[in-house]
C-alpha cells in the first residue's frame, strides 16, 4: 500500500513538473525605450515651416515589430483620446493617419517629435504627460495605421465595430512628404 503511495505521489509530481518546464510563456523585454531627446534634437521646429530637417534621423523603434506593444499602442490610442481629432485614423478636425500623406514624416522620429512636442494649429504638445515607452507605442500603431510596419505584428483584432480595417489587413503605403512645395 504504501509503495503504490510513493509511486502515485512521483508520478503526480512527475506530470506537475513535466507541465511547468513543458509550457514556455510569452517573453517580453522591459529593457529602456529608445531615447526621444535624441530624436527631438534632429527636429527642426519651427512656427512658420512644418518640421523636418532635409536629413531625417532614422531612430528605430523596437516597437514597430512587437505585437504587444502595437496592442497597447491602439488601447493607448483610444485611451488618450487621440480619437476626438483623428478620428479612427481616417482623420476629423486632426489629420487623417491612414493615407500616404504626411505632413511632418513618416519616420519613427517625426512621430515622437508631433506627440511629445506638438505642432503648430493643433497638436498640442504631450511630453511630460505621457512617459516615453507610451510615446513610442503610440508612434509604431500610429504607423501601422498606414501599413508601415510588419502585417506580422500589426493588431487585426477590433474589440468593436469600428470603421476601419483591422491594422494588419492594411496595404503598405509609400509616404508622401508634403511639407516641401512641389513644383
Amino acid at each position: 500500500m504504501k509503495n503504490a503511495y510513493r509511486m502515485r505521489s512521483a508520478i503526480v509530481a512527475l506530470a506537475v513538473l513535466a507541465t511547468l518546464y513543458g509550457c514556455e510563456r510569452e517573453r517580453r523585454d522591459f529593457s529602456p525605450t529608445p531615447s526621444g531627446a535624441t530624436a527631438i534634437k534632429s527636429m527642426r521646429m519651427s512656427d512658420l515651416l512644418p518640421g523636418g530637417s532635409d536629413k531625417t534621423l532614422a531612430v528605430a523603434n523596437r516597437y514597430d515589430d512587437n505585437a504587444y506593444a502595437l496592442a497597447e499602442g491602439k488601447r493607448l490610442f483610444h485611451w488618450y483620446n487621440c480619437t476626438g481629432c483623428h478620428g479612427e485614423g481616417g482623420g476629423g478636425s486632426g489629420p487623417a493617419l491612414m493615407d500616404n500623406v504626411w505632413i511632418y514624416g513618416s519616420e519613427s522620429a517625426n512621430i515622437f517629435a508631433t506627440i511629445v512636442q506638438g505642432r503648430p494649429n493643433g497638436m498640442p504638445a504631450f511630453g511630460g504627460r505621457i512617459p516615453e515607452k507610451e510615446v513610442w507605442q503610440l508612434v509604431a500603431y500610429v504607423r501601422s495605421m498606414s501599413g508601415l510596419v510588419s502585417s506580422q505584428a500589426a493588431p487585426n483584432r477590433d474589440d468593436a465595430m469600428q470603421a476601419k480595417k483591422p491594422e494588419s489587413e492594411v496595404q503598405r503605403q509609400r509616404p508622401v512628404d508634403v511639407s516641401t512645395p512641389r513644383p
